[in-house]
């Protein structure tokens, strides 16, 4: 009988455990955590797209941000791709959907409920819909309410390059 107990114990924390450590993979962010990682100052150019699993427009335009990321891999430009997905669908559809695509870009998940406050910082130009792009580096800053097919997205990213 203690036998049983013992490893239905075990059996349940590592559950938990196993739960806990996939939610780990996904950072999660409230705004003003996030707000340090849309403000770098260093020598790269950042592409920064807010999306959603549930966003059809966005979800067709993430290859473009994934080939982005592969070829300029080393050239100072890095894609940062944050969900607003809902958090408790983290496990059930953020992390199958990044693991059946095979993104490879740096995924974080904003979780901040107060968008009247957190949008208008990140664009004041941005009404709120997604796919949303900020594109930025030390110099200059443009944001983009908008999807994107490759082309497009390099031809604004070459800008910020120039």
């Amino acid at each position: 009988m203690y036998l049983f107990i013992g490893v239905l114990f075990f059996v349940s924390c590592k559950e938990k455990v196993q739960k806990q450590v996939k939610k780990e993979a996904i950072k999660i962010y409230n705004y003003e955590e996030l707000s340090p990682l849309l403000a770098v100052a260093d020598d790269k150019t950042y592409v920064v797209n807010f999306w959603a699993t549930w966003c059809a427009p966005c979800v067709k335009e993430l290859p473009a941000f994934e080939k982005l990321q592969a070829n300029y891999k080393g050239k100072n430009v890095e894609v940062l791709l944050v969900s607003l997905d809902f958090p408790k669908q983290i496990e059930t559809k953020l992390l199958p959907f990044i693991k059946k695509n095979q993104l490879q870009s740096k995924v974080v998940l904003l979780d901040d409920p107060d968008q009247d406050t957190w949008i208008p910082k990140v664009s004041e130009k941005w009404t709120g819909a997604i796919p949303a792009t900020l594109i930025y580096n030390s110099k200059k800053r443009a944001f983009y309410e908008q999807s994107f097919h490759y082309e497009e997205l390099e031809t604004e990213v070459q800008k910020f390059l120039k």
